[in-house]
């Protein structure tokens, strides 16, 4: 019987979901969980990396830079790796490689060495996020996908709380060494659980086989994702949310408390797990909203970009020597409102391209944020060195890149908006004539 309707959520290309789902896409979050606990562990380390490797705040901030540098870089690779060989030989690459760079930078003996190890992990952290959302639009209903997305994005902000509330005690008792390569054992487990559980897609639901043909292919793919205006949109929308938060958790914040604003580190320390616990919160209530108002994602987007830039400008510009605690209170919960909002760059990037550029399109977008935090990581050690630690005058880097990237923002989001209608349109068509 042909020529009758069929619901989306019944096509053979959209899985099922349920219970098997969440378990493989548990594992698969599990390695990114670990992954983000790796890359944030400098951010509670970074006056301590200061001491033990005798570095001011251009070169300590170089380690972050290299490690972002790394990962930006290998998004787009990443991606088309991931659309090549599948989410499970991705990830256990990833997994090694991000072990091996904490092994190695718990060794280090000199700052070249660091340098080296945490390039490693870079490499390695690059493989983990873009396989989850492919494994995620894997093993879940389109629907589903921006929540899906939120709750991946959660699961690395808890990686982030575990750094900040587990990892920093331990480096405080049990000293660097110990802390770091105790800490890399927690990528040997992820790993066993990747090899024996992890699988790529649901039975009856493997993707179509598609021609990979050397350099044409890259190519190819990344031309055909980077016309797609929803995929550009995704980058600049990532790239102008994420950045202020990964900048003040990853390296400046312990700094910018501890130095500039007069706190203990006990009390910097907390408020940074109430930018992580932030960040968690508003996580569930921005995928529960995108999920049921698709249209709400830019709005989203823009009004957090707003409100970060609002808190942050007062919070510079407050008279006398330090900021009140209720500001920087207020300025840490609304930071945690922008890994929220930069995960809203795939749900434009998501519906503009088919399932065999997922992982190329989401790679693209990526690439936004973390070449904006690379940016400002650098731009504020330039101007704290260059202003004696003046961090007023460092971190007004952070309004330049919100304007660029809401330039960018506001130039694409007409296109991107009308060429979603059309592939909605299309595909509702199609819909109409799939064979029941």
């Amino acid at each position: 019987m042909s020529g009758g309707s069929r619901p989306a959520a019944a096509l053979p290309s959209d899985p099922p979901g349920g219970r098997r789902a969440v378990a493989v896409w548990s594992i698969g979050v599990a390695v990114y969980f670990v992954a983000v606990i790796f890359r944030t562990s400098l951010g509670v380390a970074g006056l301590d990396a200061a001491d033990r490797f005798h570095v001011g705040a251009s070169a300590l901030s170089t380690f972050s830079i290299l490690q972002l540098l790394v990962y930006a870089g290998m998004q787009i690779p990443v991606g088309l790796l991931v659309d090549r060989l599948g989410t499970r030989k991705v990830l256990t690459i990833g997994v090694v490689l991000f072990t091996a760079g904490q092994l190695g930078f718990a060794f280090s003996p000199s700052y070249g060495t660091a340098l080296a190890s945490r390039a490693l992990l870079g490499c390695g952290d690059a493989m983990t996020f873009i396989s989850v959302l492919r494994l995620g639009s894997r093993w879940f209903p389109a629907r589903r996908g921006p929540l899906v997305a939120q709750l991946a994005g959660l699961a690395g902000m808890a990686g982030n709380l575990v750094s900040t509330l587990v990892l920093a005690r331990l480096l405080h008792g049990v000293g660097w060494t110990a802390a770091f390569a105790g800490s890399a054992l927690a990528g040997v487990v992820v790993l066993v659980l990747l090899l024996l559980f992890l699988e790529d897609h649901p039975e009856g639901c493997e993707p179509e086989p598609f021609p990979h043909r050397g350099s044409a292919y890259v190519r190819r793919q990344i031309a055909a994702s980077w016309r797609e205006p929803g995929t550009r949109l995704g980058l600049w929308v990532h790239f102008t949310t994420q950045f202020p938060a990964m900048v003040f958790l990853l390296l400046w914040g312990m700094p910018f408390l501890v130095e500039a604003q007069g706190l203990s580190r006990a009390t910097a320390g907390e408020l940074l797990t109430l930018v992580v616990l932030s960040n968690m919160m508003v996580g569930l209530v921005y995928g529960q909203i995108v999920a049921r108002h698709h249209e709400a994602r830019l709005p989203l987007a823009l009004g957090t970009v707003g409100a970060t830039a609002v808190v942050w400008a007062v919070t510079l510009a407050w008279p006398g020597a330090h900021a009140p605690m209720w500001l920087l209170i207020v300025l840490c919960a609304v930071l945690g409102a922008c890994g929220p909002a930069s995960m809203l760059g795939f749900d434009f990037a998501r519906p503009a391209n088919p399932p065999e550029r997922q992982g190329t399109a989401s790679g693209i977008t990526n690439m936004g944020g973390f070449v904006a935090s690379m940016t400002t990581l650098f731009a504020v050690g330039v101007l704290l060195d260059a202003t004696g630690d003046d961090f007023t005058v460092a971190f007004c880097a952070v309004f330049v890149l919100q304007a660029l990237g809401v330039t960018q923002i506001l130039r694409l989001r007409s296109r991107a908006a009308r060429r979603e209608r059309e592939r909605l349109v299309a595909s509702r068509v199609e819909t109409v004539h799939v064979p029941v």
